[in-house]
């Protein structure tokens, strides 16, 4: 089928999620692309690995996706569920829970991964 050029297809804008890098925002992907409760691994123009996560609220959130316990780049795949109120990923190797919003280790004070400022655009 063609399309005649009267009947072009209306433009359409989808909401991005952006992550903040330094003084950078970049795009990271579509927010429909995002499954509430479930994490995806994100690479970053500088090498890293980001884990974006969508709460059931809709909000998004990113920390760094390597696991500081066991090195591995697995937080993406975590289960995400909430402590206190706030939401936390915990790594599918060793189960330490991560707090989505700070990025600090809720079963070890003297652990933290990055968590990077997220907005919607």
């Amino acid at each position: 089928m063609t399309i005649a050029p009267e009947q072009t297809a209306p433009v359409t804008t989808e909401t991005q999620v952006q992550l903040r890098l330094g003084q950078e925002w970049i795009a990271l992907c579509a927010l429909s692309l995002l499954t509430p409760g479930r994490g995806v691994a994100a690479l970053l123009p500088d090498g890293r690995q980001a884990a974006v996560f969508l709460d059931r609220e809709g909000t998004p959130y990113a920390i760094d996706n390597q696991d500081p316990f066991a090195g591995a780049q697995v937080l993406s795949r975590g289960l995400v569920g909430s402590s206190s109120g706030g939401p936390f990923v915990a790594s599918p190797l060793l189960k330490q829970r991560f707090d989505l919003a700070t990025g600090r280790c809720l079963d070890d004070d003297s652990v933290s991964v990055t968590a990077y400022e997220v907005r919607l655009n």
